[in-house]
């Protein structure tokens, strides 16, 4: 009987906590979950169903709703006006379609035709390598090539601006005009310190031409367009800006580059930077593998005057110091002296130079060149390279400390190289040369002459036996004392008959004819 009743007790007990179990978890929910649930909820809810949902129903879904519908509304509209203000912001933008039409029918296509250079290696042949012989590396046999690029005619009589890097060793150059036509066009010059050529398009004009802005007139930000034949694509026209300007690229000794974020792209090269009045104001040119969105162009106060001498005399003078030159840092400049990190530092001065001359010594720093300041050092290359040879100019220096002005009489820069009129031209005969100096001349018992120092392989020049180091005393019994008396020689020369060179060659003096070019 005991167990029975301990039984029963034991089933009353489980049916207990089976029946106030739940309310027990609800309890202890409603305490773990937060009292917030418990307060919150109690007070939340209470109040918030209480208060809000009376009220909020009532008046925030009445009041509330109509604010904020009434908002977005607000909101929308201004967005809408935003939208429409910006709209009509772009919409004042000039359109560039204008002068992109105008310009392009100044803008050419090239195609360049011209010979590999035969590479020697110089190695002996290594056994064991395929090729060559006895295993050694295979000579180059050359071969040819087709460059494609970009131009522009700059005056009604069909002269053409491009880079001398697309037309160097061209033996045959074709253009394509805007309306489709095509035809040849010869090198008048090249300068490749500044990788720019001028041509001359066979036909006579008049044609349609673009003119030259003033590229220090361009501030960073200004608009511009590119126009040229990118990878084939004719009259491919890109918008972009000016990044910046004074780039030095480490393509030559003038270095001077504009820098745009208009497209410019293999094939572009030669082809005009434009303004937003369709001014010239800069020759495409280069391209970075480094990034996108980088392009440079040689600026078009330094193409006109390159271009104009290349006209009037199918070469560049150029003036000479005869020093070496380095940037000023801003400790070099407190250790000279001077009041900014300015000027151009002489590293080091040539002998026999007009700088020696005139008493220009390493460690001084020119500030400014007849007045002109050099803020770059740089600027000092370029100044001196527009002086004409044989004036006389006043440089502003700092020597020790003090400052002091020297005189010095520019010289003619002897290193540029001189094809007379260019390679592709119907008088190119396949020479480099330079002018003897008054020493020179004298040492030799001669007037004057040219020095021959390269002769192009294969070419006419080099069939008729003239050879390096030849000294050209007359052509066509006229005497040789300048690259203009080889031009103008050369100029009123009959092309269909061969050509007399009186050529000095070590102690001896002998007679070559040159041959008409054969088409």
């Amino acid at each position: 009987m005991q167990l029975k009743i301990g039984f029963l007790f034991s089933l009353i007990a489980l049916l207990g906590l089976a029946i106030c179990g739940p309310s027990l978890m609800a309890q202890s929910a409603a305490r773990d979950d937060g009292r917030s649930d418990g307060r919150s909820d109690g007070r939340s809810d209470g109040r918030s169903d209480g208060r809000f949902d009376g009220r909020s129903d009532g008046r925030s879904n009445g009041r509330s709703d109509d604010r904020a519908d009434g908002r977005a509304a607000d909101a929308t509209a201004n967005s809408g006006a935003n939208a429409a203000s910006a709209l009509g912001n772009l919409a004042d933008l000039p359109s560039v379609a204008p002068i992109a039409t105008k310009s392009q029918e100044a803008v050419i296509n090239l195609v360049v035709d011209r010979p590999i250079p035969r590479r020697d290696s110089g190695q002996p042949p290594v056994p064991g390598q395929p090729g060559g012989p006895n295993g050694g590396p295979a000579p180059d046999p050359g071969g040819r090539e087709t460059a494609q690029g970009s131009g522009f005619i700059y005056d009604a009589e069909g002269y053409v601006v491009t880079n001398n890097h697309l037309v160097e060793g061209a033996e045959s150059i074709t253009v394509t005009l805007s309306d489709g036509h095509e035809q040849k066009a010869e090198i008048v010059g090249r300068d490749p310190k500044t990788d720019l050529a001028l041509l001359k398009l066979a036909k006579p004009g008049p044609y349609p031409f673009l003119t030259f802005g003033d590229s220090d007139q361009l501030n960073i930000g200004d608009w511009l367009i590119a126009i040229g034949n990118p990878f084939g694509l004719e009259h491919t026209v890109t918008l972009g800006i000016l990044s910046a300007r004074g780039r030095a690229i480490g393509a030559g000794p003038y270095d001077d580059f504009l820098q745009t974020d208009a497209s410019i792209n293999p094939g572009s090269s030669g082809g005009p930077l434009l303004s937003l009045k369709g001014e010239v104001v800069g020759v495409n040119t280069k391209v970075t593998s480094r990034g996108t969105g980088i392009g440079f162009a040689i600026p078009s106060k330094l193409v006109a005057k390159i271009v104009a001498q290349l006209k009037a005399k199918g070469y560049v003078e150029r003036g000479w110091l005869g020093v070496s030159i380095q940037t000023v840092t801003e400790d070099m400049a407190k250790l000279f002296g001077l009041e900014a990190a300015e000027g151009a530092l002489v590293a080091d001065v040539i002998p026999d130079s007009p700088a020696l001359k005139a008493g220009l010594e390493h460690g001084d720093v020119v500030l400014a060149l007849d007045g002109q300041p050099i803020k770059e050092f740089g600027d000092l290359s370029s100044l001196v390279a527009d002086v004409p040879p044989g004036k006389e100019v006043k440089l502003a220096l700092v020597r020790d400390k003090k400052k002091m002005d020297l005189t010095v009489t520019i010289a003619r820069m002897e290193d540029d190289p001189a094809l007379a009129v260019g390679a592709g031209g119907p008088l190119d005969l396949g020479l480099t040369l330079k002018p003897i100096s008054q020493e020179a001349a004298k040492e030799l018992g001669v007037a004057s002459g040219l020095l021959v120092e390269s002769v192009a392989p294969e070419s006419q020049a080099n069939l008729a036996g003239v050879a390096v180091r030849d000294i050209i005393l007359e052509i066509d019994r006229q005497p040789m004392a300048s690259f203009d008396d080889y031009l103008k020689t050369l100029r009123a020369h009959d092309k269909k008959d061969p050509i007399l060179f009186w050529v000095r060659r070590g102690e001896r003096t002998i007679f070559l004819a040159i041959g008409p070019k054969k088409d």
